[in-house]
């Protein structure tokens, strides 16, 4: 074998749902494309890497300290949606129906996996929902079991804080992580969202 092809291989490896034959699928692709391309491909993530940040505020990437989105004032500063990762608040972005801002949580609680509250930005969210005073905050995981277990956590932990806490409709596919739910589905949910009750 080749080494430099090799080396690409694994490194496309590392990336989420990408096995050994789709990784070589990719790296063959890149080799026949013209040098520039893959060039322009480098170049875009070293740009990306070295020109974004994390939102101090809501946590999502940013090119500057606070993102678009939080320093956006025509927004409802006091409705935020938590949601697990990033690319959930893009796909919520994408229905245009949401007019809030965000709290981008880094994951779910999963003991058995060793994330726990202290691992996630549970943290932050109680500060900003003292120091901020939000009307609702939105629940917006997917459907998983874990996701589902950090809904009531979060429930149990702003019981006290008079905040509206709901989360989206249950017309979301059971175990099914946002980024893959339809616009259509998504919207739906988002709108018919419904309240959280302690203890249910």
């Amino acid at each position: 074998m080749i080494g430099p092809l090799e080396e690409l291989v694994k490194s496309f490896c590392r990336l989420p749902a990408i096995g050994q034959k789709s990784a070589w699928r990719l790296v063959l692709y890149l080799m026949e494309r013209p040098e520039a391309e893959a060039y322009e491909l480098a170049d875009s993530i070293r740009n990306a890497r070295e020109k974004l940040t994390i939102c101090k505020r809501c946590f999502n990437y940013s090119e500057n300290e606070i993102c678009p989105v939080c320093s956006n004032l025509a927004r409802d500063q006091g409705c935020i949606c938590i949601v697990e990762k990033p690319v959930d608040a893009f796909a919520i972005e994408k229905s245009g129906r949401f007019r809030g801002v965000y709290h981008i949580l880094g994951g779910v609680l999963s003991p058995l996996s060793g994330i726990t509250a202290d691992k996630i930005r549970i943290a932050e969210l109680k500060n900003r929902v003292i120091t901020e005073k939000p009307q609702e905050l939105i629940i917006g995981f997917g459907g998983s079991a874990e996701a589902e277990t950090t809904a009531l956590y979060l429930a149990r932990l702003f019981r006290n804080d008079n905040v509206r806490i709901t989360r989206f409709a249950r017309g979301l596919p059971a175990g099914l992580d946002l980024e893959y739910v339809d616009q259509i589905t998504l919207t739906q949910a988002l709108n018919e969202r419904t309240d959280i009750i302690y203890g249910e």
